[in-house]
């Protein structure tokens, strides 16, 4: 009975949220729309090099007058830029002039790509090319040289692991620092035909604390917040680009032994291709046949404490451009799709992506992708496709529509000797539907999804159902999600650690803003409180937190907070997840802890940060944690940095006393903003494992790499190698040549 009343006031719930959505969603007036910029083709031949002596940049309209976002909202900015653009058929030109204050020293990491926004004087722009306030590009430099650039989504996000082709240059003077950029048509994707695209830009000035935009953004949304965008407008069309295909061969050797096997040296000679090609200006076909992602950075590392499979993000090339359109689905740990399950454990023989916009209101995406057999674990060659379609409503809204199959190919397990128990599924489908929430002014967000799975065998209890309201102004962050998910639900193409549960997460933060001018910004409470019940409404999990921020004008922050947490064990757990030793399922624990976080401010050659946790743990244990980064930098050429993770678990027997400790040193040396060498060294005391990981890279062209990568993981006691590898891999982006003269940029 009291279920069903629960599913009434579900019901009822969903009727109000959606009462809610789409009276908050239906205003479309742009904030920024007086903010306009005019664009005309250059006048005159640009050198991309840092100065402006070319009659384009005289001729050209300026944007000036940033206004300040931080520390406050309410005035002009303290140290000005200002930003010139032109085109020709080819290129979009940018120039930013970002003038001094005070001091001449400028603070940035390194001369390596997509850097640190906080930790940089940087200059950016964000672009919307449909000006629709939810997806685009963003460019970049810092004050070194170092380039950033990555694609926009869900209205402010920046994902940098996207890389195109363009060009840049920064020079330094006494009282400014410039920025020439130059942006191939053929780099971005825009609508064909339209006269205005939504604009911004954004400046970081470490040295004044200050950061600021042309238009102005309110302080409790990033600068990159597309719904504050001015306007960019045209004189004409943007000229639409040629026959863009883009050939993105490589070639690979290597070497590599598994002396923990005991087995001998394997050289490795492999060859493979991506290839982009423009289905006109908005949308874009990806392909790939026998990709390697060896040159990919590695995951950093942590020690997992939790009942649950930890999340790390996709950095591989071929799976970003309007990633969100597939993997943002869903929640965090909530997914349907998650691309990293694909060529986890098999490798990938060949895919193909569809992706983009059909038009202002239209966008898509499609992707088939084929893994190979692996006969040592029987497990059969797959096929995975993935179709999504989003819809724009109101001002800045969208309705999504997903499916997932991913299906075993050949696979009869019936006839096979060696492995005749079937120990892969057949095939896995998911479809889901979400309606995401974007009010004109980014005060009001949030999302109302619908998921169903689709398993050999399951008929019942295999669908999820979410969503959260979220209300955000200077002072005040309100929020409330639920979620439930049936137990038989199942993504395995997905990211769902949990199943079979109902959740219910209250939030409210609010800041207070002290009346005289001093060392601390704001202050204010932020509490939160997540409780998870069984399908019979048996509270398994909850746990209460309040914390108390104060933020400094120098942008350094400390936060204190405490917390009671409450567990049913739904599942045998090793509190450790190391000695094998487990908790019984249905055992119940209780505990407390408290704890501080601080981040030192970002002016600084030297930064660190420090986080602390204290308090109980599972079997009425006690658990201590202490995590700190040290980071120095030797301008621009040289970044270090120190992350260190110290937990001490105090259980009765079997477990006792167990201290895991967690050391990454990472030395980055940038010879130039194209050479790069990074040495990264991982210990870990849990996995009882050392990783050395070298990684030379030289961008010798726009996009084009020549990558070193050397790899060593090492028994720490008795030290003894585990296994080794050293690579070489070249890849080539073929289809446009670039020089110094960046007008000469052509398809």
């Amino acid at each position: 009975m009291f279920l069903t009343s629960l599913k009434l006031s579900a019901r009822q719930c969903a009727g109000l949220v959606l009462g809610i959505f789409f009276s908050v969603g239906a205003s479309a007036q742009k904030k920024n729309e007086a903010y306009q910029l005019h664009i005309f083709p250059a006048t005159s031949a640009i050198t991309i090099d840092g100065e402006s002596p070319e009659q384009a940049w005289a001729d050209a309209e300026t944007a000036k007058d940033f206004y300040m976002i931080l520390p406050m909202d309410t005035s002009q900015a303290n140290v000005q830029t200002e930003v010139k653009m032109a085109y020709n058929k080819n290129n979009l030109f940018l120039l930013a002039i970002c003038y001094k204050k005070g001091s001449k020293t400028y603070f940035v990491e390194s001369l390596r790509r997509d850097f640190s926004f906080g930790k940089n004087d940087n200059f950016l722009f964000f672009i919307d090319p449909f000006n629709d306030q939810t997806n685009g590009f963003s460019f970049g430099a810092n004050a070194a040289g170092a380039q950033w650039d990555g694609t926009m989504y869900n209205g402010g996000n920046v994902d940098l692991n996207w890389d195109n082709k363009w060009v840049s240059a920064v020079k330094n003077y006494d009282d400014r620092w410039v920025l020439e950029m130059a942006i191939p048509f053929s780099s971005i994707r825009f609508k064909e035909g339209i006269t205005s695209w939504g604009i911004n830009f954004s400046r970081n000035d470490l040295p004044n604390s200050e950061k600021s935009a042309w238009a102005p953004v309110p302080r409790q949304f990033p600068s990159a917040s597309l719904a504050y965008t001015g306007s960019l407008v045209w004189d004409a069309p943007p000229p639409a680009p040629k026959a863009n295909i883009s050939m993105i061969p490589f070639l690979l050797t290597g070497i590599s032994k598994n002396h923990e096997a005991g087995s001998n040296s394997q050289w490795k000679r492999d060859a493979g291709m991506d290839a982009k090609i423009a289905l006109g200006s908005s949308l874009n076909l990806d392909l790939t046949v026998n990709p390697d992602f060896s040159q990919v950075e590695l995951d950093q590392q942590i020690t997992n404490l939790d009942r649950f499979e930890l999340f790390y993000p996709e950095k591989r090339q071929f799976f970003l451009e309007n990633g969100d359109l597939f993997g943002n689905f869903g929640y965090s740990t909530l997914r349907p799709f998650f691309s990293r399950r694909i060529g986890l454990v098999a490798p990938i023989n060949f895919g193909a992506r569809v992706s983009g916009k059909l038009n202002k209101n239209w966008r898509i995406g499609a992707m088939d992708m084929q893994t190979a057999s692996v006969g040592k674990t029987a497990l059969p060659a797959q096929n995975f496709v993935v179709a999504s379609i989003q819809r724009k409503v109101f001002s800045r809204s969208n309705i999504s529509f997903i499916f997932v199959n991913k299906q075993s190919v050949n696979y009869h397990p019936e006839k096979d000797s060696v492995f005749p128990v079937p120990v892969y599924s057949q095939y896995n489908r998911n479809v889901g539907v979400e309606y995401n929430l974007a009010s004109s002014n980014n005060f009001w967000t949030g999302k109302l999804m619908f998921l169903k799975s689709f398993t050999p065998g399951v008929k019942t209890d295999d669908w999820v159902q979410a969503g959260h309201i979220q209300y955000t102004t200077r002072s005040w962050n309100l929020l409330w999600q639920q979620e439930i998910v049936g137990k038989n639900y199942n993504a395995e193409v997905g990211y769902v650690p949990r199943n079979g549960y109902i959740k219910l997460n209250p939030q409210a933060a609010h800041n207070f803003f002290p009346k005289r001018k001093g060392a601390v910004l704001l202050h204010g409470p932020r509490f939160s409180y997540t409780v998870y019940n069984d399908q019979r409404l048996k509270r398994t999990d909850d746990e209460a937190f309040l914390g108390y921020v104060l933020n400094f004008r120098n942008q350094s922050m400390l936060d204190a907070w405490v917390a009671h947490n409450y567990v049913i064990l739904q599942q045998p757990f090793d509190p450790t997840n190391y000695t094998k030793d487990t908790l019984t399922r249905g055992s119940i624990h209780r505990w407390s802890a408290w704890g501080t976080d601080y981040i030192s401010k970002p002016k600084s050659v030297f930064t660190w940060s420090l986080s602390t946790r204290f308090g109980g743990y599972f079997q009425n244990g006690k658990r201590q944690n202490v995590t700190a980064s040290v980071g120095y930098r030797f301008q621009p050429y040289v970044s270090l940095s120190v992350n260190a993770s110290y937990n001490r678990i105090e259980l009765p027997a079997p477990w006792n006393l167990n201290t895991f400790w967690l050391v990454g040193p990472k030395f980055d040396f940038t010879f130039t903003n194209k050479i790069y060498f990074t040495t990264f060294i991982q210990y870990n005391e849990q996995q009882d494992n050392l990783n050395v990981n070298a990684r030379f890279q030289w961008r010798y062209k726009p996009a084009s790499d020549l990558f070193i990568v050397y790899t060593d993981n090492y028994y720490p006691s008795p030290f003894l190698v585990r296994n080794r590898a050293l690579l070489l891999k070249l890849t080539y982006w073929w289809n446009t040549k670039v020089g110094k003269k960046a007008d000469k940029l052509i398809p």
